[in-house]
């Protein structure tokens, strides 16, 4: 290699050699107290959790048609898509005036038994039982929400030991905060972006480059609202959040289109397909493992197939070194 490694790995809090420091951009520094936001977007005061209760309750009893759930179906023109509030009360085992006021997002006093009654009722994975009770009964306060993001320097160390597959540390609200030589490879300089645009969510969404490098873009795009739809139920009243979906609710019809199905899951593990500029296409598979010290941080690694023609791609990427990522990377504006 050209340089050690560390030399290759940049985190939020370490700006690569000549770029424009942040104050001189007029940005806010990346890591400081107070909200931290794109360019041109306002601090909200966060998501209305009312309204995403009931909003997701509807989209949820809208899918099923009664057949679906063991009623019987008359043939009768229906004036709502999917089950009507009786009948899911009725199938949950409450009232149709409880259940309707849950769905018109007040669930302060509902049990636990009551959303696991509701959440059958709706044939809810896994996932979105979860949601749902986080937006029925929230755990985290604003406070908790505005808590800043850092990345152990134990982690960093990690990520500059494994240089030979792409790894970074991403956290809330899709941010990436830390990242390898690898990840700049075969995602992008990084380094060279402003930190909040160090975000997936404005990456995939923002940037026509990141259309061109993921073959399944829809997916890629599918999979980071469903995950910010969750993070949305754990901290209803996270400014920033706010910020980021209504900034991209403006920008993009796409991500309009995939927030309003209110649509949540969690993927763990799968396969990206990209096409990269300098070794074509991609077959990686890739672990998201939740730090155990902190579930709002992720460390996702990459790798291909043993012997296949995507491990050769990568094992002439991290020979390239920082070739690699000037030459190859995603341009920045």
């Amino acid at each position: 290699m050209d340089a050690q490694p560390h030399e290759q790995r940049r985190t939020a809090t370490e700006p690569a050699a000549g770029a424009v420091p942040q104050a001189a951009a007029g940005a806010a520094p990346e890591f400081a107290a107070g909200p931290e936001v794109g360019a041109g977007t306002e601090v909200g005061a966060g998501l209305d959790r009312r309204a995403e209760l009931s909003e997701f309750l509807r989209t949820r009893r809208a899918r099923l048609q009664p057949e679906d759930v063991g009623l019987a179906h008359y043939g009768r023109q229906r004036r709502v898509p999917g089950l009507r509030r009786e009948e899911l009360a009725q199938l949950a085992g409450v009232s149709v005036a409880y259940y309707t006021r849950l769905e018109q997002g007040n669930g302060r006093n509902v049990s636990a038994e009551v959303l696991d009654s509701i959440a059958r009722a709706l044939r809810l994975t896994d996932a979105e039982h979860a949601h749902l009770i986080h937006l029925a009964k929230p755990k985290h306060k604003k406070k908790q929400a505005a808590r800043t993001q850092q990345v152990r320097s134990s982690l960093r160390q990690l990520l500059d030991t494994m240089d030979g597959v792409p790894a970074y540390v991403v956290g809330r609200r899709s941010e990436v905060l830390a990242w390898n030589r690898m990840a700049a490879a075969v995602f992008g300089d990084w380094a060279q972006l402003p930190a909040p645009e160090r975000n997936w969510a404005r990456m995939v969404f923002l940037k026509h480059e990141y259309r061109d490098l993921f073959i399944e873009w829809e997916q890629k795009a599918i999979d980071i609202v469903c995950a910010l739809r969750m993070e949305a139920g754990c901290y209803p009243e996270d400014p920033r959040l706010s910020a980021l979906v209504g900034e991209l609710s403006v920008k993009s019809e796409e991500f309009r289109r995939l927030w309003a199905a209110h649509d949540v899951k969690e993927k763990s593990h799968g396969v990206k397909r990209l096409r990269h500029p300098l070794v074509g296409d991609l077959a990686l598979m890739y672990e998201s493992l939740k730090l155990a010290d902190d579930a709002d941080q992720s460390l996702v690694v990459y790798h291909a197939e043993p012997g296949s023609p995507s491990a050769e791609a990568l094992r002439l990427l991290a020979s390239w070194g920082t070739d690699a990522t000037t030459a190859g990377a995603p341009p920045t504006p």
